[in-house]
């Protein structure tokens, strides 16, 4: 039974398993929820799933619905699933041994690909170090907006810190009546929580780049390059296509004053690619920002950061290659290095397997509901991608379906990783070569 824990592709969905199903023991108790009436253990399973796998769906108002207990279970569960199950428990490890076993450095590896073994213990360190930092300066902003609320100091401390690190690990849940729709006239704090996604959405490869960076002896990796500038194109591409999509619209962007519009537009394309604390209403946007949104929240944040989907760094590498074969160039290159074969093959593989699954629950979703495709496409690829923005429909889902949406958001959150692992495991030099054929393609 113990050698199936020995392989971190086991290991990391095991982790998420069991940390969920303690998150839905706590929510199922009576302490967890306001007021009278009962938490179904659907609802309970719903709610930690979407914690855990730092989506933010829900099938119940979290404002409404849950105690202060419930809502510190929920934010636990985010911060766990945030920083990352493997993580957090080798961190725990490292604070009680002060030393890392060979395999527990391995199992490391595998959320913060890229970095080398001997630097585990700084990674830990640094991830801890940037969340705390990020979380608290963003609350410490945050603050004064909810005491303009009329909110208690007490009530306007938690709202901050619960509203902040929702927005660092990307997880979208809010416990402001609301939501952040609240503070669509809100410009500084709509920047804080942009902020705060963004550096949750980088990852550990980059912010350890970063921190290395100083004078000419250390430059940026490949993947630090790619991560960065496509993820500033793609803010930039859906800044400008949200605001030319609903300048206009009186229900989203239309009646705001010009720098309101502005920060909403930016704001939507921060929201639409890892976090689902929206301010804009989404059954009120157009088809175009619609299919905008779809591809952003497909694509999602970066490798080993608190963001879902497939990943810029994936879109990156499938966007090398076929400018490269376009070119006709024999070898994938960037900024002076080759890229890996493997690595394309890795790529082409998590989006054939994203596009897939997607496809078999988009399916699911049609058979055992009767809601609009339109809704049960934007639900499905929000589950899939842990983005959490939502078309109202998620709660009107019907028992069967809302277990669909389960399935997709711990697939989403533990299948790149598990899919990454297991074909970096399976990688080995063959002895012999079989004769080159060429079929045809296209």
């Amino acid at each position: 039974m113990w050698t199936w824990f020995r392989t971190p592709a086991r290991l990391v969905p095991t982790a998420f398993l069991l940390v969920i199903l303690l998150g839905t023991a706590l929510l199922r108790m009576p302490i967890s929820q306001a007021g009278s009436g009962e938490t179904s253990v659907l609802q309970a399973l719903f709610t930690a799933t979407s914690a855990v796998a730092v989506t933010g769906l829900v099938v119940v108002d979290t404002a409404k619905h849950w105690s202060l207990f419930g809502e510190a279970v929920i934010f636990a569960l985010f911060q766990i699933g945030g920083v990352g199950i493997m993580t957090s428990s080798t961190l725990l490890v490292l604070m009680v041994s002060r030393k890392l076993s060979l395999t527990q450095q391995i199992m490391v590896t595998t959320e913060s690909r890229g970095i080398v073994m001997g630097d585990v213990k700084a990674v830990l360190t640094l991830a801890i170090g940037v969340m705390l930092t990020v979380e608290l300066l963003v609350a410490s902003v945050m603050v004064p907006h909810f005491l303009g609320r009329g909110l208690g100091l007490p009530a306007a401390l938690w709202q901050a810190m619960f509203n902040a690190s929702a927005a660092f690990t990307n997880a979208g849940f809010s416990i402001y009546p609301g939501g952040m729709a609240s503070f669509i006239h809100d410009p500084w704090l709509l920047i804080a929580i942009m902020v705060a996604v963004l550096i949750g959405g980088l990852g550990l490869p980059v912010y350890y780049d970063l921190r290395h960076l100083h004078g000419s002896q250390h430059k940026l990796s490949l993947h630090s390059k790619l991560t960065l500038i496509t993820t500033g194109a793609l803010f930039a591409l859906s800044f400008v296509l949200t605001a030319g999509f609903e300048w206009s619209n009186p229900q989203t962007l239309g009646l705001l004053p010009l720098q309101e519009r502005l920060v909403n537009a930016a704001y939507h394309g921060f929201m639409a690619r890892s976090c689902g604390m929206n301010t804009l209403d989404m059954t009120a946007m157009t088809e175009e920002s619609l299919l905008l949104t779809y591809g952003m929240m497909l694509i999602g944040g970066g490798s080993a950061s608190t963001a879902g989907g497939i990943k810029v760094s994936t879109l990156a590498i499938l966007v090398l290659a076929v400018w490269h074969e376009v070119r006709g160039n024999q070898d994938l290159t960037a900024f002076g290095r080759k890229v890996s074969a493997i690595v394309q093959r890795e790529a082409l593989s998590v989006l054939v397997l994203a596009v897939g699954m997607l496809f078999a629950g988009i399916m699911a979703l049609r058979i055992l509901s009767d809601l609009p495709l339109r809704q049960v496409v934007f639900e499905a690829i929000s589950a899939f991608a842990n983005v959490g923005l939502s078309m109202n429909a998620t709660a009107l889902f019907p028992p069967a379906a809302q277990v669909v949406l389960i399935c997709l958001m711990f697939i989403g959150r533990v299948g790149t990783i598990t899919v990454a692992v297991a074909l970096a495991l399976r990688y080995r030099r063959a002895s012999y070569h079989y004769p080159e054929e060429r079929p045809i393609v296209g």
